[in-house]
């Protein structure tokens, strides 16, 4: 067998560079160090067969010509997706976005943009997985069960590691915690440090471990021993960095009331030292909020006026479905598997161009399908893993198809 070279895994957001990978003949042969996500994502995408228009077969160019007059004569495109793509495919998008005037949109709209967007603003410290590894002694998965979602998360770079700071790794030097509505696989490597909460009690618990932490007796209108609160502030009083890892669970709960997080942190870090870090899954799900930051100001939600980029809830992809859009381009995304189907079901309605390397679920519906090459296999970039470290990914065979970044560009000289 030929020597294997080493690759940065787009599994998941973790983008873990460790892996090897065997070729021969433009073949991937063997996988080695990789979580089952990462095989999956080696092993388990079907290429659409064919570009179609209107389910029928069509050359590339043709669909790529289709797609862009639909757009040109949308008068509220938008533009969705990203999260799977490169950042060179997503700067393409957003100057895509702005030729058409369209609104654009990310996977990250619905679930750790408000995490996210509190980071790159400087409201909430943030840290390193690096960081983490050498010097972390207190780490709290909150909502999140990375033993399931991020496989290598605890082994390569949280618990199980032995730090510069932490030679005894978590035998002795880490603590694990997790504050969960159910007993999930990291739950259970925390033992008895697992806090089971109600659904929806995330803020209030978060404000009975802000009283403890102040020295106030814990108020809650659940069933919780309170001893158990105090304990755990003593605890993390005591630390000498400690992160909190944020998982859906976490946002979906206390979105509404956001600000409590800064809050929160703000009182950790009177007595110890914190940082928090989204559990982001899409592998570059973060590099689209940099990228749009960086151009707009905003990370995502964005229309793009005659009086330049604004962001607010009207411009996010279910208000677009709900209220305005009449034509959308998907890419890097099935948004009728994964958006509410009283939103989804509306894309039978409005021409839908999808560009994506694997046949899904949105494929059935499409107006326009363009097959690209598969981003961290085919297609080659940058990405920004969950902490905000930006990463280069290489390709690890060539693709028959075009990438999304050189689809995307495609578009725009046709409507420019």
């Amino acid at each position: 067998m030929t020597e294997p070279i080493t690759w940065t895994c787009t599994g998941c957001a973790l983008l873990c560079e460790d892996i090897l990978v065997y070729i021969k003949d433009n073949r991937i042969e063997k996988v080695e160090h990789a979580c089952l996500k990462g095989k999956a994502r080696v092993y388990g995408c079907k290429h659409a067969a064919t570009s179609t228009v209107d389910q029928k077969e069509v050359d590339v160019n043709n669909a790529i010509s289709q797609a862009a007059e639909i757009l040109e004569k949308a008068k509220n495109p938008l533009l969705y997706g990203w999260s799977n793509s490169t950042s060179e495919a997503q700067v393409a998008g957003i100057e895509l976005a702005q030729t058409l005037g369209a609104c654009i949109d990310s996977t990250s709209s619905f679930c750790q943009g408000i995490t996210i967007n509190e980071i790159i603003n400087g409201n909430v410290p943030s840290c390193t997985l690096e960081d983490v590894r050498e010097k972390a002694d207190v780490l709290i998965y909150w909502g999140a069960d990375p033993m399931s979602s991020h496989p290598r998360h605890l082994s390569r770079y949280s618990y199980f590691p032995r730090g510069e700071l932490r030679q005894r790794g978590y035998e002795e030097d880490r603590t694990a915690i997790c504050i969960d509505v159910t007993q999930s696989r990291t739950a259970k490597i925390s033992k008895d440090m697992f806090f089971c909460i109600p659904p929806g009690g995330d803020a209030e618990f978060m404000r009975a471990l802000m009283d403890g932490l102040a020295g106030r007796v814990p108020k809650l209108s659940f069933d919780f021993d309170i001893k158990r609160i105090l304990e755990l502030a003593a605890v993390l009083k005591k630390a000498e960095f400690g992160v909190i890892f944020a998982g859906l669970g976490l946002v979906y709960s206390i979105k509404e009331e956001f600000d409590l997080i800064s809050e929160f942190m703000s009182t950790l870090n009177r007595f110890s030292n914190f940082f928090l870090i989204p559990m982001a899954g899409h592998f570059n799900m973060r590099g689209f909020n940099h990228n749009l930051h960086e151009e707009t100001g905003y990370i995502h939600r964005v229309g793009f006026t005659k009086n330049g980029p604004v962001s607010g809830v009207e411009y996010s992809v279910v208000e677009q479905l709900k209220h305005g859009a009449d034509a959308v381009l998907v890419v890097g995304s099935d948004p009728l598997a994964s958006l509410p189907l009283s939103i989804s079901r509306r894309l039978k309605d409005i021409p839908l161009i999808l560009v994506d390397p694997c046949s899904n679920l949105s494929t059935r519906v499409a107006d326009v399908t363009i097959p690209c090459g598969v981003s961290g296999i085919e297609v080659g970039g940058t990405a920004t893993r969950l902490d905000g470290k930006k990463m280069d990914i290489s390709p690890l065979i060539q693709g028959d198809g075009l990438s999304d970044e050189m689809i995307v560009r495609r578009i725009i000289e046709e409507v420019s």
